[in-house]
């Protein structure tokens, strides 16, 4: 018979704040009510949490990671696995290792290394579930930290790819190319196709939606914006979208532009496209081909543009109670929404029978107690 585990505390389950035990194996098996319903924990505080009780939440999914501990995932070999070690111990349970522009040779260099960290997963990391392959089909004008390798999609070319390790979310630029009617193909392949790195107009964004587009790579940032005359990419996941990932570092976007996007889109989700600065010193680190500075928690190039984050997921889910969403929202945005986008019913919530991936924080939202399949993986 498999050992349960449980852990006490309040509880964030789909129907709201419980206060008292959750029972595990590698699975959740129950949820047992300790005292009456718990109360919602208020945004910008954790009133209602005792000094010393527990506040359990689903793991972190974090859609969009490129490294860690000094480590760039487009060096290939174990970088993935020293990379999904780092971000465990901030909360992630599950992470997609996230590519950047260059020749095909180095992105199949850094999907052979991919596919091994995926086939033999880490017991001490957080799971890697598949590849977000960010470039190269993006635009030329919108580079951002990129470099300027970028080539046109066609379905042969993400096949090939896409054979190597799996490929769950890929970002390309409506406006190149046959680049909107390849959009349904890829759906054909179970890729969810997002929208970013993009010169588009509102037009053109909104042609990839009703194509299949299913959200868009870290909203406002390397994208045509909001303009009321002349509305671009931005305006068009405003305006439309279900989901679309946000950068909450509060360097990349401004709280007031955050706020606005969480009433636009119902489905936001906060993702860290952590470099390999995250978790080190200031200093020089690798993105890919390009080098970055990472100086005072911000990542750039050397013309001082952002490259990037040095964010943890915890830290994201703080900074989103700082600017006033309540801790249940802001779960949500790093746990339940990014499961949903990708079809994981059995992630991202608190419930019986879902994967037992669970973060325990203090009333601080600081990191105590990491388990992922029923392991802990990581104590405070």
């Amino acid at each position: 018979m498999t050992e349960l585990h449980s852990l006490q505390g309040r509880i964030l389950t789909p129907e709201g704040w419980r206060r008292g035990r959750i029972s595990f194996d590698h699975k959740i098996r129950a949820i047992e009510e300790g005292s009456a319903k718990a109360g919602p924990v208020q945004a910008g505080s954790i009133d209602g949490i005792d000094g010393d009780e527990a506040i359990v939440l689903p793991g972190f999914i974090d859609l969009h990671v490129h490294g860690a501990a000094g480590v760039d995932l487009m060096q290939g070999g174990d970088a993935a696995r020293t990379i999904a070690r780092t971000h465990v111990r901030h909360g992630t349970t599950a992470l997609l290792g996230t590519t950047m522009t260059a020749a095909e040779a180095d992105i199949v260099h850094a999907l052979r290394g991919l596919a091994t960290a995926i086939a033999e997963p880490d017991p001490n990391a957080a799971q890697i579930l598949g590849v977000h392959l960010e470039g190269p089909f993006i635009s030329p004008q919108r580079l951002g930290a990129q470099p300027p390798l970028t080539v046109e999609a066609t379905f042969e070319s993400v096949q090939r790819l896409h054979a190597l390790a799996p490929i769950r979310v890929l970002t390309l630029a409506p406006e190149i190319g046959r680049h909107t009617e390849l959009i349904p193909l890829l759906n054909t392949l179970g890729i969810r196709v997002q929208i970013g790195h993009s010169a588009g107009t509102y037009e053109e964004g909104l042609a990839a939606l009703r194509a299949g587009a299913a959200g868009f790579t870290h909203l406002f940032n390397g994208m045509t914006g909001v303009d009321h005359y002349k509305p671009g990419i931005a305006a068009a996941a405003l305006a439309h979208a279900e989901y679309a990932e946000l950068i909450p570092d509060l360097q990349h976007v401004h709280p007031g532009a955050i706020r606005l996007a969480v009433r636009a889109i119902p489905r936001l989700y906060a993702v860290t496209d952590a470099t390999a600065a995250t978790g080190m010193p200031d200093g020089e680190y690798a993105l890919g081909s390009q080098r970055v500075h990472k100086c005072l928690g911000c990542v750039r190039l050397a013309s001082g543009s952002l490259a990037g984050s040095a964010l943890t997921m915890d830290q994201a889910l703080r900074n989103l109670v700082e600017v006033g969403l309540d801790l249940a929202d802001a779960a949500q945005r790093v746990s339940t929404f990014p499961a949903d986008y990708l079809g994981l019913t059995d992630r991202g919530r608190l419930e019986p029978g879902a994967c037992a991936d669970l973060v325990v924080l203090d009333a601080q939202l600081r990191v105590m107690q990491v388990v992922v399949a029923g392991r802990d993986v990581w104590v405070a």
